[in-house]
């Protein structure tokens, strides 16, 4: 077996609308391409000795040990693969149940798919089972330490890939609550929402989170002189910077026993407490210099410790931590207790489970001689022998949840600690014999103030009722159901979706909102290009949607972004399918319209249930996706005739309908005439049905968002298919005594909406330079050429410099193959290379005559003719509406749209 490619999706994609996390691996079977498993000797055996626990999957027999019924049976090796990846991510500690596996249309090679939580154990797996499965096939088994060292492997990735348990709290929160999320490239950066109304964290820091209250926070002793000075109860203490002062700083203090402290610490790090000598002393001072240079001593105070969490001014959490321990059993060395407590599968290393395995340090020792035992004692039954002298659960600590306990006193005390700091999320550690009792009566004490404090106490308390203390940070940064999120569009089709994310852009900017959108020449932000290139894939979406000045995001969703990596969100307000029509078949695995259709859908379905697909109803496979999407519908139609139209409208549904020269939005019993076509200049003054098409779709996408019918009408009146707003699509060009019109199209459908204007041009020659992308099909140049034949009077096939692997000459052959077969004496010749087709094309041009070019760069094409000389943009445009027309614009309802319609 060898494995072609691995793809990763991110986002709703071709296998999945819901299972947005999959790896899309190529399989070739190679040799064992017509071979089942049950022909494979011992295959069966050596896989179920490998892992036995596929007997849990069900597979197609939908019962359990399903899986291994069907290799038992005879199931192909790409199918097994599947399985195999799934089981070994379970196995790392990864719960993932997704799996798909399909033949294509080249012999023995199939598409895996398999679910993964983390990318890198995702691929890993979907390697790991190639070589399992293929270890088996040639040697009957495959080796246990082979195994073993993949699964490690896996759950290291797993490990470092880990967001920590207070993150991971806040995650679960977001989407709990629908709240959109994603990871930024740098910091640990946490982006919840998205554009303007996004929010920030790292860790339990946000980007509501003040800079002075985290300094004074990380300055222990500055916190507890504001805190005294404030009248709350700290304990007494100074700072100390060389060994020579320790010895006073003790007896400032009032003597053992102490707490030795380095300033600038966190997670118990260099902490020693309840000092009760010099020699202690000693030691402990050097641990905390290898933290901090500056070093606190403080009296110790006796009590327990506890963790109050305080988000947004209130009290939200109180956690009691008590120290790492061990409880005796009669028979067991502290060794052995300790062993046997850290195979808790609660327990892991650092931050990356509930709780932290108990490790020992030098205090530990010191900790366990106080106490008169060594690792080798073997406690009573229920004696308790504590290991840490510190209560933090990142050194192995537990916590028992105390938040109903706390006296109301401290709560008040607590969260007016936390506003005189100046910190939205803070953990306050309190030092309290009695947590319900006010502190001053029991001689408590608050220790420290904590910025960025850890939720697992909160969420997973040992003992004790868990807390939604993400709940309270989501409360908090989105207040009072506050959006999240901001209108996302997004427009997919075959042909028309440049232009018409340009458009719906545009409609937008009338609003006065600043829009984001991406499309095949560049990512922009209101007026300004940010990046430019083929820009409609998921990183481009993701650009868009981080960018906080963003409003509104336009998202062109083309099919290569979608089978090579998903969509770059969860789901749109509105997705768009303009249409769908041959092309890239043959790549990708999409072989088929029908494929191709099934790919473009995942627009349609990804769509919030109160959002809205926009269809073409005029377009079979497109008006099918209204079956697929859980979304309202809203169709577009050049037909007004269209009877699943009329049956829309008749049900309360909403539609754009090109009628009797205007395009306009029927809802109900009204009808929202927008303007006339030839008034609009994209149509080319009404000429170009594709065009209109194109504004009809953003028209009822905008409106269902809210968009008035004045700004739409504001937004299709101002937008020109130029080169500064539609370059490549439709740019007609006044050379004088001839025009050139520059579009990019490169495939059968696109090449017919050209020749729809094309035809209508009657004042002089046709002349088209025409080619196309070398990755086609041989048949799609074929009728490339014919339909070339049919709209031009002379034609000049050129090649594109980058053939995309075919052979130079071949694509040029095969239109004029098809040109040839419609017309035999058709007036035609081969340029090879597109600059000079295009000068050739340019020169010959007669008296107001047309030259079209259909171009690979766009940019070259538009710069070949601006160097003629005086060059004159235009776009056909007849005259402005009568005052009776505009009047008739604004809700009327014409009886001849409501009689057609209804």
């Amino acid at each position: 077996m060898r494995i072609l490619k691995i793809q990763t999706l991110r986002g709703p994609n071709y296998w999945s609308i819901r299972r947005h996390k999959l790896i899309v691996m190529r399989l070739d079977l190679e040799n064992l391409a017509e071979t089942p498993s049950n022909e494979i000797p011992g295959f069966y055996e050596g896989l179920v000795e490998a892992l036995p626990s596929l007997e849990g999957h069900y597979c197609s027999p939908g019962c359990h040990g399903g899986f291994l019924m069907r290799v038992r049976e005879g199931t192909m090796m790409g199918h097994i693969v599947e399985h195999v990846a799934l089981e070994l991510q379970e196995l790392a500690g990864m719960h993932v149940g997704f799996g798909r596996t399909r033949e294509t249309s080249t012999p023995g090679v199939y598409q895996v798919v398999i679910e993964y939580l983390n990318e890198e154990a995702g691929r890993y797996a979907g390697r790991a089972a190639v070589r399992l499965c293929q270890s088996i096939v040639d040697r009957g088994r495959y080796p246990k330490a082979e195994l073993e060292q993949d699964i490690q492997d896996l759950k290291d990735f797993w490990r470092d890939a880990s967001l920590g348990p207070s993150t991971e709290a806040i995650i679960k929160e977001a989407e709990k609550r629908g709240i959109p999320w994603m990871q930024l490239g740098a910091r640990f950066l946490i982006q919840l929402g998205y554009g303007v109304n996004q929010k920030r964290m790292q860790a339990t820091m946000t980007d509501k989170t003040g800079i002075l209250g985290v300094e004074l926070a990380c300055d222990k002793e500055a916190t507890k002189r504001i805190l005294a000075a404030a009248g709350v109860p700290v304990p007494r203490g100074t700072v100390i910077n060389f060994l020579d002062d320790l010895e006073e700083a003790i007896e400032y203090v009032g003597g053992y026993p102490i707490v030795i402290k380095p300033l600038d610490g966190n997670h118990g790090r260099g902490i020693t407490i309840d000092i009760r000598n010099w020699e202690e002393a000693e030691a402990a001072y050097e641990a905390a210099r290898q933290v901090s240079r500056s070093i606190i001593v403080e009296r110790y105070y006796v009590g327990r410790d506890h963790r109050v969490l305080v988000v947004d001014g209130k009290v939200v959490a109180v956690a009691e931590r008590v120290p790492a321990h061990v409880v005796g059993d009669g028979r067991s060395t502290i060794a052995e207790l300790i062993e046997e407590t850290n195979k808790d599968p609660n327990r892991g290393d650092g931050h990356d489970k509930v709780l932290t395995k108990i490790e020992l340090d030098r205090t530990s020792y010191q900790l366990l001689e106080r106490q008169g035992h060594t690792l080798n004692s073997v406690l009573q039954k229920g004696t308790i022998c504590y290991l840490r002298a510190t209560a933090n659960l990142s050194t192995g600590g537990i916590a028992v949840d105390r938040t109903d306990e706390i006296h109301p006193e401290t709560i008040w005390m607590a969260q007016r600690v936390v506003r005189t700091i100046g910190l939205d999320i803070a953990g306050l550690d309190v030092v309290t014999t009695d947590i319900s009792r006010p502190l001053r009566e029991v001689d408590g004490v608050i220790v420290e103030v904590n910025a960025a404090p850890g939720f697992r106490m909160h969420v997973a308390p040992s003992s004790g009722i868990p807390r939604n203390v993400a709940g309270a940070v989501m409360d908090m940064l989105f207040p009072n159901e506050q959006s999240s999120r901001i209108p996302l569009l997004s427009i997919t089709g075959t042909n028309g979706k440049t232009t018409t994310t340009r458009l719906l852009a545009h409609i937008y900017k009338q609003t006065g909102k600043v829009v984001g959108y991406t499309t095949t020449d560049g990512t922009y932000i209101g007026d300004y290009l940010v990046e430019a290139g083929d820009n409609t894939g998921p990183q481009s979406a993701h650009l868009i949607l981080q960018d906080p000045t963003v409003e509104v995001a336009v998202l062109e969703s083309a099919r290569g972004g979608i089978l090579r990596s998903g969509l770059g969100f969860e789901a749109a307000n509105v997705g768009i399918v303009l249409n769908v029509a041959a092309d890239h078949l043959g790549i990708g695995d999409i072989d088929t319209i029908d494929q191709l259709a099934n790919l473009k859908s995942v627009v349609a379905e990804a769509i919030y249930p109160d959002g809205y697909a926009v269809l073409n109803a005029d377009d079979r496979r497109v008006a099918a996706m209204a079956e697929k999407t859980k979304a309202n519908i809203a169709y577009f139609t050049m037909n007004p005739d269209s009877e699943l139209v009329r049956k829309h409208i008749q049900q309360g549904g909403v539609a754009a309908v090109y009628e009797n020269g205007y395009l306009s939005i029927v809802k109900g019993d009204w009808t929202h005439r927008i303007e006339r076509a030839e008034q609009i200049p994209l149509t080319m003054g009404g000429r170009a049905p594709f065009m209109i098409a194109n504004a009809l779709a953003a028209s009822l996408a905008a409106f269902v968002q809210n968009v008035t019918i004045e700004q739409i009408r504001a937004g299709l009146r101002t937008f020109r298919a130029s080169v500064s707003q539609t370059p490549g699509r439709m740019n007609l060009f006044n050379l004088g005594t001839f025009h050139a019109l520059v579009d990019y199209a490169h495939n059968p459908a696109s090449y017919e909406a050209v020749g729809a204007f094309v035809r209508n041009w009657n004042t002089g020659q046709r002349i088209g330079v025409v080619g196309g992308p070398g990755d086609r099909r041989d048949e799609d140049f074929v009728t490339l050429g014919k339909l070339a034949a049919d709209i031009f009077d002379y034609i000049i096939v050129k090649e594109d410099d980058d053939t995309r692997g075919r052979p130079r000459g071949s694509a040029s052959q095969l239109i004029m193959k098809g040109i040839t077969q419609v017309k035999p004496d058709a007036r035609c010749e081969v340029i090879m290379d597109e600059t000079q087709a295009i000068n050739k094309g340019l020169d010959m041009a007669p008296e107001n005559g047309l030259v079209v070019i259909l171009p690979e760069s766009v940019s070259r094409a538009i710069k070949l003719i601006k160097v003629r000389g005086l060059v004159k943009e235009e776009v056909p445009l007849q005259n402005t509406p009568t005052t009776t027309e505009n009047q008739n614009q604004n809700g009327v309802s014409p009886s001849s749209v409501i009689n057609t319609l209804l």
